[in-house]
């Protein structure tokens, strides 16, 4: 396993436990309205790597770690890093922007920055197949389209504790940087690069519309 990789799994570990067991340490480091427009920006970083249970932080870590090895190869360690550390900030924006005058919400997980590496691979390898539910065989660019589309309707139902805004960030992220990255698949993989762009259009047209 790629060092670097292995070192995020690492910490994304180590401080979720530390979470787990301290309430006081939960609370200092997660997601927070409130805190963050009071000058706590430190938590748009540090919530990213706490979780609420080991579900939800093995599903990141399998999640990335099935998908990191394509960017790794493709793009190599910096751009992996940039692509993480992009993504994750990007949700954690995205976030801030739509829930700014709900001084209670709270969020943890790193899936901003896990979409962010799934989307990077899409756009890398879009002729992969993707395991749903490790059965079902989906084309990776539909898996992609797909999820962000389930995204869009999480966020207009606001039936779940689900970070859906994160999701958005992160993946518009990975899509952005990757795109910056390697410009050549705008003409390379033009019908790819527009497709995996519909849900991001159309949730900035139901921002601008304020359908959402």
């Amino acid at each position: 396993m790629n060092p670097v990789l292995l070192v995020i799994i690492a910490i994304n570990v180590i401080v979720s436990f530390k979470g787990f067991n301290d309430p006081a340490f939960f609370r200092k480091y997660e997601f927070h309205i409130g805190s963050i427009r009071a000058g706590e920006q430190i938590r748009m970083f540090s919530s990213s790597f706490l979780h609420a249970d080991i579900a939800h932080l093995a599903f990141n870590m399998i999640t990335l770690f099935f998908f990191a090895p394509v960017v790794l190869h493709d793009l190599g360690t910096l751009s992996f890093l940039i692509i993480y550390i992009g993504s994750l900030l990007c949700g954690s924006l995205l976030t801030l922007y739509f829930h700014k005058d709900d001084y209670y919400y709270r969020a943890i997980g790193a899936s901003g920055a896990v979409t962010g590496i799934l989307y990077s691979a899409i756009l890398l390898r879009p002729d992969m197949t993707l395991g749903l539910y490790f059965i079902i065989p989906v084309p990776a660019y539909l898996f992609g389209i797909g999820y962000l589309l389930y995204s869009i309707y999480g966020m207009k139902a606001k039936n779940d504790n689900i970070g859906h805004v994160a999701h958005f960030g992160g993946a518009i992220g990975g899509y952005v940087i990757t795109i910056a990255k390697v410009p050549e698949m705008l003409t390379e993989n033009t019908l790819m690069v527009i497709l995996l762009a519909i849900p991001i259009i159309i949730l900035f047209f139901l921002t601008k519309t304020g359908k959402l």
